[in-house]
């Protein structure tokens, strides 16, 4: 938080992608959707921004954002809280039919008043479906020297499974660029190219003042989704910069990714790659350290606290206050905040969302592929 960087403002959409894991977001955006023992996805990005001493941070919310609101607060564990700046949650905005933003023009043509009062000059856009330590001041730093018009970060990778897979109805919208000396010459979307591509993070910066006028002018058009309608038909009048990230990047593309990336984080050179940059920062439960009580055994894991083990666990991810009892297995499973696996229950590839309990004897099991998710509140 050392960092002073108060010619950037930042924005987050925190309800991007929400279809893709429909189970975790009944009650919840993805935003809100717990992730590495003890972090929500939006931990990552809110708390690269405030790294890079982006101060002055906006949220726009569409749907189910209570859990969020919960979880964020004052902004207080992010340095947020503050007279000038700070965390503003924006709620939905209603026409004449009660009807949300569907895009990012819709939601940025909501807040263009908010945008014309403030000071800084550059505008950072997130999504939330992705953990990352990710260093905004390079990218602003590039974004300045190159004189773009819009700077947009990708990654060399191949297209997630997910997304090729996805049905031509979807709204779900991904993006690959062909990029030339450092620039963007071509965006394609929702591409079946094979082979590693340079695949959108959906991270984007902007003049404000540009944007303003962007937003103004394609919403007087009826358009809805920046990078397809405003992007793409002006390649050629647009100065687009290209900011390659190198760094380590946990997409949520489905439910099989989320449980995959948070596996990936049992292994330290990943759990290393994620948090040893810079310090992401959570809302703060008051707890004691997990117990491992005698017979218990543990292998491979990632607990966080308030924790009471007394079975036996391996290769598994466990989120603050989960409980297992002597004569307990599991393995290979994620279990959230609260959940409660009863003596001599089994459970193996299994996600268990909040407050969850599994009774005495109960066997559950999925597989690496296909891992048996349970709903909030239920007890098996």
């Amino acid at each position: 938080m050392v960092n002073s960087n108060a010619d950037a403002l930042g924005i987050i959409f925190p309800n991007s992608y929400d279809s893709l894991v429909p189970e975790l977001v009944s009650e919840r955006l993805m935003a809100s959707i717990p992730f590495a023992s003890r972090y929500r996805m939006v931990d990552f990005i809110l708390s690269s921004m405030v790294n890079c001493g982006i101060g002055n941070v906006s949220i726009i919310v569409r749907k189910n954002y209570h859990s969020l609101m919960d979880h964020l607060g004052s902004g207080r564990e992010w340095d947020l809280t503050r007279k000038n700046g700070g965390l503003n949650i924006v709620p939905p905005f209603a026409e004449k039919s009660v009807a949300v933003y569907n895009g990012r023009v819709e939601a940025l043509a909501s807040i263009l008043g908010f945008l014309r009062s403030q000071k800084e000059k550059y505008v950072v856009m997130s999504d939330a479906d992705i953990a990352v330590n990710f260093d905004f001041n390079a990218m602003i730093d590039a974004h300045i020297k190159s004189g773009a018009d819009v700077t947009v970060a990708y990654l060399e990778e191949e297209i997630p499974a997910s997304a090729l897979a996805a049905h031509p109805e979807d709204k779900n919208l991904y993006y690959t660029f062909d990029v030339e000396d450092g620039w963007v010459k071509g965006l394609k979307i929702n591409p079946k190219d094979a082979g590693i591509q340079n695949f959108s993070m959906n991270i984007y910066i902007v003049g404000r003042e540009f944007l303003i006028e962007q937003i103004s002018n394609a919403y007087a058009h009826g358009y809805i989704y920046f990078e397809r309608d405003i992007l793409a038909p002006q390649l050629d009048t647009l100065k687009i910069r290209a900011f390659r990230f190198d760094g380590y990047v946990a997409q949520i593309n489905d439910m099989k990714s989320y449980f995959d990336e948070n596996m990936k984080l049992l292994k330290d050179e990943n759990l290393d790659a994620l948090f040893s940059s810079n310090p992401i920062y959570t809302k703060i439960r008051d707890d004691n350290p997990t117990r491992y009580i005698a017979g218990a055994r543990a292998a491979n894991i990632m607990a966080a606290d308030g924790c009471v083990i007394e079975g036996d666990v391996e290769n598994s991810v466990l989120f603050r206050g989960v409980k297992i009892a002597k004569g307990a297995k599991v393995k290979n499973c994620i279990l959230m905040q609260d959940t409660v696996v009863e003596a001599d229950a089994c459970l193996e590839y299994v996600i268990t969302d909040k407050n969850v309990t599994i009774t005495s004897g109960k066997e559950l099991k999925g597989t690496d592929s296909f891992p048996v998710f349970v709903a909030k509140h239920q007890k098996v």
